[in-house]
């Protein structure tokens, strides 16, 4: 029995769905019983994937999936299924394989034809309804596809099968582990630096994305090699982002990605992932360098993401939308005449720091930055700029906002716990660690049977949760504990370790599958190799597993560790550049660092937080021999203060005094 033919979207909890509710295109969410309706109706299968936050999936929305005219042609011809990728990664990540294996750079909106098997044949990304940039209009594409779809079946059937092979073979391939793997952390670091702008940051050329798990390999290399070189590529990026327009620096936070080489004109929508990640990579410079830039953007950063991003029943949110007011940007562009209405007098000393740009090919308003002056000035001027800047941003509060996609992603928060609880350890801020303990309790509250969901919005919760969940909230347990001390957040890592092996381990125990055994809707069971914004959930869980066992001394966890990480490794070259987040967590794997502290009056371990290294997990030893104690085979003398740093079995003597520890670390 075919669904009713009308638009399903009506009961959905995601907002990027609801966003489309009311089309009169006979929307359906995927699910087992669209893929069934495509069988029965021997039609193909109109895959469109976007995000809440996502500017051209609205100006499709508005050309396309609004029109009556082009929404009669998707009812006729095809069973239209609407994909919010945010829920479903693994469903996007299959598709957009599939779009970039036919040769398009791929992107969303991401618009694709399948067999009612759910099979891949043709696509695109956006189209609009009448012919331009030298494309067809979109209802030519529709009746072009149902044509060749009646005249050629046998032939789109045959190439799509050939195309689902090879994603199967990207996103799930089986290789066999070489028994010595050569390491390559530093030949894939000399690739990578080749690409970098060295005087803009980023890599050459724009767009601009902030590539945290390139920008993680290059620090990593800088600290395991000495290359100050890639050291400095990061915190050049950094820099140029955190003065450029892609960073808010009236309302705190950075944008998507810049449209220029510069980082002045953004693509103006928020993500929490960025924001995180920005957070934990702000961090580790200011660790490195005492730049109090990198201070300031973490103030700011976490300010605006318990200011913006805090939902009232717990969480955050997953993101904020580029567009208010049907324009791009409106919310956060400022005209010369706007700034000094708000100003008055004082908007002279402003502007002698910040600057309003306006390129050429930005059709919005000026851009406020501070790219021509990104030095931060004594602490008395800052201050007072500050104090301007808050007056901005108290009257922006008069503008219409721009949408907040107010889901809770299990994943992204998982992110923002660790980059709270870091940063507070870091500069002893409770009340960071605080709103840390807060979203993962949250988050801990949401789970059924042991299991985390993937989503939550109000009382709907999307179970199961991926990989990539588990793999975040370990870690986020890890950080947790480090700032905290507390066990309970050790032993919940390892609940979570139980569950991924239960209902996500793979065959041969080498490694996890994205999607747990019971997520019957997905064509294709797919690993999570493949690094996006942030790193992939194997790359993760390769991190978050390194960490744990060293915490818990359990040699077993590790060594399987390792062979998760030869395993991933070797399936590297299938996708290069598409893996370095494996490159990095494996490189960290072989070498892992632990530091291990008896400190009755704090002054070591407050040490130990100023230098945050991604190769390195923190065990605070109290009266009783601890598992890592005992793992390492050293006797430690509770009458003293010291602190002991393993690299891999291999320790250097009790350190008891700061300064040296301080040496040491860095």
């Amino acid at each position: 029995m075919s669904l009713p033919q009308k638009n399903l979207l009506v009961n959905e909890t995601s907002p990027y769905l609801l966003q489309h509710k009311d089309n009169p295109v006979h929307w359906r969410p995927w699910s087992s019983a669209a893929l069934k309706e495509a069988q029965e109706l021997d039609r193909p299968i109109l895959l469109s994937v976007g995000y809440a936050a996502c500017h051209w999936c609205h100006v499709m929305a508005h050309e396309c999936f609004e029109d009556e005219e082009v929404a009669e042609v998707m009812n006729r011809l095809f069973v239209n299924i609407k994909v919010d990728r945010e829920e479903r990664p693994d469903i996007d990540q299959i598709y957009m394989t599939s779009l970039q294996a036919m040769g398009d750079q791929g992107g969303w909106p991401l618009t694709m034809f399948i067999t009612p098997q759910g099979k891949a044949f043709w696509g695109g990304t956006y189209f609009s309804k009448e012919p331009k940039f030298g494309r067809p209009g979109f209802i030519e594409v529709l009746n072009a596809i149902h044509a060749a779809w009646n005249e050629q079946r046998n032939t789109l059937v045959e190439s799509a099968e050939a195309l689902s092979a090879h994603v199967q073979n990207v996103l799930a391939p089986v290789k066999e582990a070489p028994e010595n793997q050569q390491p390559v952390l530093h030949a894939m670091a000399t690739k990578i630096a080749n690409t970098m702008d060295p005087k803009l940051g980023g890599m050459k050329g724009a767009p601009k994305f902030p590539n945290v798990p390139f920008l993680n390999l290059l620090w990593l290399d800088w600290l395991e090699h000495g290359t100050t070189e890639n050291r400095d590529h990061v915190l050049t990026t950094l820099r140029k982002m955190l003065s450029g327009g892609i960073y808010d620096h009236v309302g705190g936070g950075l944008s998507r990605y810049s449209t220029d080489e510069e980082w002045l004109v953004p693509h103006f929508e928020k993500m929490l992932y960025d924001n995180a990640q920005l957070i934990l990579l702000c961090c580790q410079a200011f660790g490195e360098t005492g730049d109090p830039l990198f201070r300031v953007r973490i103030e700011e950063t976490i300010k605006w993401l318990q200011n913006e991003m805090w939902l009232a029943t717990g969480g955050f949110a997953s993101s904020l939308d580029a567009d208010s007011e049907g324009e791009e940007g409106k919310f956060y562009v400022w005209t010369e005449e706007e700034v000094r209405k708000v100003l008055g007098g004082d908007a002279d000393l402003l502007l002698q720091t910040y600057q309003l740009s306006k390129p050429a090919a930005w059709e919005g308003g000026p851009i406020l930055n501070r790219s021509a002056n990104p030095d931060l000035a004594d602490h008395h001027q800052e201050h007072e700029l500050r104090h301007l800047l808050d007056k901005l941003a108290t009257a922006r509060t008069s503008r219409i906002r721009p949408g907040c996609d107010d889901k809770v992603l299990v994943d992204w928060n998982g992110l923002a716990i660790t980059a709270l609880a870091e940063a507070g350890r870091m500069f002893e801020r409770q009340d960071w660690i605080e709103v840390a303990q807060s979203a993962y309790n949250f988050i801990q509250s949401s789970m059924r049977d042991g299991r985390l969901p993937h989503s939550i919005r109000g009382t709907a919760v999307l179970f199961p949760g991926l990989s990539s969940d588990y793999a975040t909230m370990i870690r986020a347990s890890i950080s947790l504990y480090q700032a905290t001390g507390v066990q309970e957040y050790i032993s919940q890592a390892e609940a979570w370790v139980k569950v991924l092996d239960y209902w996500h381990s793979d065959e041969k125990e080498e490694g996890f599958y994205l999607t747990a055994v019971d997520s019957y809707d997905v064509p294709i069971r797919i690993r999570g190799d493949i690094d996006e914004a942030i790193p992939s959930s194997t790359s993760q869980l390769i991190d978050a597993f390194t960490k744990l066992s060293l915490i818990t001394g359990d040699d077993a966890l590790y060594n399987r560790t390792l062979k998760m990480a030869a395993a991933a490794s070797s399936r590297v070259e299938t996708l290069l550049y598409g893996q370095v987040g494996v490159v990095t967590t494996a490189a960290i794997a072989q070498k892992p660092r632990k530091l291990m502290i008896h400190d009755a009056d704090g002054a070591l371990l407050a040490e130990a937080n100023r230098v945050i290294d991604p190769r390195r997990v923190d065990i605070r030893i109290g009266t009783e021999p601890s598992p890592a104690e005992k793992a390492t085979n050293i006797t430690i003398d509770r009458s003293k203060n010291a602190a002991w740093l393993c690299v891999g079995q291999s320790c250097l003597p009790p350190i008891s005094d700061p300064a040296e520890l301080r040496k040491a670390l860095r």
